[in-house]
């Protein structure tokens, strides 16, 4: 195993020369960055099938191209997000003006998941090099060939000084843990979560924490059924449910429950045909661990559509569960993988209420045409991020942050709020040495009626 704390060592040093800060390196790292990724998209392609047997195209459209977006971004938009920001001063300063800079953490440490082990790995990994950081980058050991590929792009773009790649189990986790960071980026799952937290808290090293949780969807009586059904079911059943933002149970008004179901049913057909876990494109449970755990909750409430899998390929079909119960152990906990369960409600505060008597979601998914339940759901639920009239593709988009809150997680990233998250924020106020207004200084006497008509 490569020395970790020698690495750090390393990479410390060589942040303190300052190369890492200035604007033309950064770009033309990014811009090495791009031309590897594109270099090796085949291998990259490839490792994911060999990982999760993902299709190129879902590969692509969920990793790769979500990437390339990012990395087009940050070349274009480096220069403006580095720019020192003027902000006003107030009269009591006067003459003076006042301004914040961008200033990279320094050496940080990036720690990415299995379920989308390219696009988690690599976008964080955009901004702390826009940010000026030296990276320790740990990918997923659960997703070894998209690991090694990871590595091997590193290798060939970077210096092991500037950003360095370190593979490994827990034993390398916990390692690094153990070395003192600048900043920490973990995705991930609650409870190592809240380990990594713990750990940083030692250092009082600032985190950001993208987790997950139990992602409601809720489809009223006023949704358009067919659509909703069709991409509620693309969003269940990309990556076999393995997404941290996919829709986790499903909340339907019950006058439209039984036809919504019915067009569910229609769509895992349509996608994935009669015998889903037989289909060479649909994505495997990651490794038999998590495929036992997955399979263990097909036996809750009672059994709408599929139920079916697969042990020599670790597939698992598509499955929607009605009359399931907050008791049952397929609500306990966040599925990650292509079960759909079922409840139903009459009126919309039912719902708001049961979704906020448990932790703040991830993610949420309305569907409706009515103005006033739009309103009032993101108005009085506390979630990351949602959609309303589909799923998932809030995240794809470098003009918006992505990130959770309470237990879903804190912070957010893509695009310029990678760039954000990777640095400091530095506060500068200059002041001109033409002037000095003696009202600051002792003696006080009767200056207190003019300071208040100054602040």
């Amino acid at each position: 195993m490569v020395e970790i704390k020698e690495v750090v060592t390393q990479q410390q040093k060589y942040y303190g020369t300052g190369v890492t800060q200035e604007l033309s390196f950064r770009k033309n790292a990014l811009i090495k960055l791009q031309e590897s990724i594109k270099k090796h998209e085949n291998d990259i392609l490839e490792a994911l099938h060999k990982d999760l047997n993902k299709a190129p195209f879902e590969s692509y459209a969920a990793e790769v191209g979500i990437v390339y977006t990012e990395l087009k971004d940050a070349i274009k938009s480096l220069h403006r997000w580095n720019r020192k920001k003027r902000v006003k001063t107030p009269m009591v300063h006067f003459i003076a003006s006042s301004y914040m800079v961008s200033e990279p953490y320094g050496t940080v440490l990036i720690m990415s998941p299995w379920n989308y082990p390219f696009q988690l790995t690599i976008a964080p990994l955009i901004g702390a090099i826009a940010g000026g950081n030296c990276v320790v980058v740990k990918p997923s050991a659960y997703s070894p060939n998209t690991s090694a590929i990871i590595s091997t792009l590193i290798r060939e773009c970077f210096e092991e000084r500037y950003i360095a790649t370190i593979e490994g189990g827990r034993e390398a986790n916990h390692e690094l843990l153990e070395q003192r960071f600048d900043y920490i980026f973990f995705t991930g799952s609650v409870g190592v979560g809240k380990l990594v937290m713990e750990k940083a808290s030692k250092n009082l090293t600032p985190i950001t924490l993208e987790l997950g949780g139990k992602s409601p969807c809720i489809v009223d009586q006023t949704a358009n059924i067919d659509l909703a059904a069709k991409r509620i079911i693309w969003g269940k059943t990309l990556n076999s449910g393995q997404t941290c933002v996919c829709p986790d149970y499903l909340f339907v008004h019950k006058e439209v429950k039984d036809k919504l179901l019915t067009a569910m049913k229609k769509y895992i057909k349509e996608f994935l045909g009669e015998m889903p876990c037989n289909n060479p494109e649909y994505p495997k449970i990651i490794n038999q661990k998590h495929y036992e755990r997955v399979k263990s909750l097909l036996n809750n409430g009672k059994l709408i559509v599929g139920g079916d899998f697969n042990d020599a390929t670790l597939q698992i079909a598509p499955t929607i569960l009605d009359q399931v119960s907050w008791e049952d152990p397929v609500m306990l906990e966040e599925i990650f993988g292509p079960i759909l369960p079922v409840l139903e409600f009459e009126h919309i505060d039912e719902v708001i209420q049961v979704v906020n008597d448990h932790p703040k979601p991830l993610a949420l998914y309305l569907f409706t045409t009515n103005k006033e339940i739009e309103h009032k759901v993101i108005k009085r639920i506390s979630f990351g991020g949602g959609c309303i009239n589909d799923t998932l593709v809030h995240l794809a988009t470098s003009y918006m942050p992505f990130g959770g809150v309470g237990e879903s997680g804190m912070g957010g990233y893509h695009g310029k709020w990678s760039f954000d998250t990777f640095t400091h924020k530095k506060s500068i106020l200059k002041k001109s040495n033409l002037l000095d207004i003696n009202i600051r200084y002792a003696p006080y006497k009767d200056k207190l009626k003019l300071l208040k008509k100054l602040m």
